[in-house]
């Protein structure tokens, strides 16, 4: 049976549009580290980049290169972890620089996928494909533990309004934030959805406050 997330994996990946509270466990991922304006073409590049890797994987069956315990899935949402220069975070005009952000652009890999697997992947990927930052990805593994979720629908720049009733939400619970990065799920493709229809996952890590 094909694992398909947002049916087997909902509650991790398609929250609802109130806060939730949700603990995150240890995945792996093809990742790449960027920086700067999102809006650029540079920014496409690494999208694809990630693309390209991760259906290597995906059709690995098809290619005779899988391994013995490969299962049928659907590719991972895109995600990204965002942050801004710590140049940036010394001023307080309130006005977003977004060419001062900094990222990690990632999507996840199937519990299968070993790291000497990974670097055969983004090897076949990046001769198949003309696109040099497929040699710059890394293969990674992370574990968020406790967090805070909430479906955003809208603009990116709208994000501020929903991450306030995020906090809110800590607030009431005895909870804060503990970093101030940020991550974003892409529940619907950016390049072809109209802006006040994207949903993406917006999530924050979060830890007890003592009492």
């Amino acid at each position: 049976m094909k694992n398909e997330w947002r049916k087997s994996e909902k509650e991790l990946y398609i929250p609802k549009t109130k806060p939730q509270l949700i603990d995150i466990p240890k995945f792996n991922y093809f990742a790449i580290n960027g920086k700067g304006n999102p809006n650029s073409d540079y920014f496409i590049k690494y999208i694809e980049a990630l693309y390209a890797a991760s259906y290597s994987v995906r059709m690995s069956h098809k290619s005779g290169f899988s391994l013995s315990d490969f299962f049928e899935y659907t590719v991972y949402p895109l995600e990204g972890i965002w942050d801004i220069s710590d140049d940036e975070k010394q001023k307080v005009n309130g006005v977003l620089n977004k060419d001062a952000l900094i990222y990690t652009l990632m999507i996840r890999q199937p519990s299968f996928v070993t790291k000497e697997f990974a670097s055969e992947a983004i090897e076949r990927a990046s001769k198949k494909k003309d696109n040099p930052l497929i040699r710059d990805l890394q293969f990674i593994s992370l574990e968020d533990g406790q967090c805070v979720q909430m479906l955003h629908v809208g603009s990116f720049d709208n994000e501020p309004e929903t991450f306030k009733i995020m906090e809110e939400f800590c607030s009431q619970n005895n909870l804060e934030r503990s970093s101030m990065q940020h991550r974003e799920i892409y529940l619907s493709d950016f390049r072809k959805t109209q802006t006040d229809k994207l949903k993406t996952n917006l999530r924050f890590k979060v830890r007890r406050v003592k009492s």
